[in-house]
């Protein structure tokens, strides 16, 4: 991987890590995606629009059929992981989802895109399936067995954490195709994707318009953080995307692992901070040997 796509990787890492801490700080659902996505459509409107005004005429079935798979499975990876935000920790959601996604979207990669994957890669495998263990909460898992509250709480995270990464695999593949084989610009992979993300959450809202509105008056402000946070990191993972092979970018996205252990554990005050960063450890180290090999 070049140092220009490793930069770009890192950047996007920090970003997704805040916002994944604010989006579990507000407890949102559905409503909550579609306010970041309205806000979204408007904020980025101006970059949209420049990136699309001579490429969108030029579009088949193709492009709007992959655009459209892509916003059907963000919508679904969205409500999936607030769900998970809901019913557990963010150390446990969090990890699992960004640790499980990378390596199903590696193996799609070499599956679907012809990419390949050297022994010290495979290494790295190991390391990020060790680390999610540890972040999951390691040894202390096998004794919070014995107390219902927390095992419940656990398997939730790991049943949430790990549909989440199947999800975060399925988009990743998908927009890598955009980007690499149909060479769409990562700025109308996003803007567009998030345009046609839209008309599937508003039927959320449209059931209960007054409670939407309460929400939008208490929940605007982190809506707008991740509308401006999320859709930024992403663009820079689809330009490292167009640098380096999807099977190792993804990996080596897991680096916000580290950042959302460490934040998660201060600012939300959850448990076992000490063994999930080691976890977090574990995974980087797992995906340095990805990025490398």
């Amino acid at each position: 991987m070049s140092l220009a796509a490793l930069a770009l990787v890192l950047a996007a890492a920090l970003l997704h890590a805040l916002w994944n801490v604010v989006a579990k700080k507000t407890g949102g659902d559905a409503r909550f995606a579609l306010m970041a996505a309205l806000l979204h459509v408007v904020i980025w409107a101006p970059l949209g629009v420049w990136a699309g005004w001579d490429a969108l005429p030029r579009w088949g079935r193709v492009e709007w059929a992959v655009l459209l798979a892509s916003a059907v499975v963000h919508v679904v990876y969205f409500t999936t992981l607030l769900r998970g935000y809901r019913l557990a920790d963010l150390t446990v959601v969090y990890p699992v989802a960004r640790g499980t996604g990378p390596l199903l979207a590696s193996l799609g990669a070499i599956v679907w895109l012809g990419e390949r994957m050297s022994v010290v890669a495979a290494a790295g495998v190991g390391g990020v399936a060790v680390g999610v263990f540890f972040i999951a909460g390691g040894p202390a898992l096998w004794a919070k067995a014995h107390d219902p509250l927390q095992r419940r709480r656990v398997r939730a995270g790991l049943l949430w954490g790990g549909l989440t990464g199947a999800l975060i695999a399925g988009y990743t593949l998908i927009d890598g195709y955009a980007v690499k084989v149909l060479l769409i610009s990562p700025i109308l992979v996003d803007y567009v994707g998030n345009l046609l993300r839209v008309p599937f959450l508003l039927p959320a809202a449209l059931r209960d318009r007054g409670g939407f509105a309460e929400l939008w008056r208490a929940q605007w402000r982190s809506a707008l953080v991740v509308a401006v946070l999320g859709p930024l990191g992403y663009v820079l993972v689809l330009y490292a995307v167009q640098l380096a092979p999807i099977s190792h970018v993804a990996p080596a996205r897991e680096v916000s692992m580290l950042f959302a252990a460490l934040i998660g554990g201060r600012l939300l005050g959850e448990a076992d901070r000490a063994t999930r960063l080691v976890g977090a450890a574990c995974i980087a180290g797992g995906v340095a040997a990805l990025a490398l090999g």
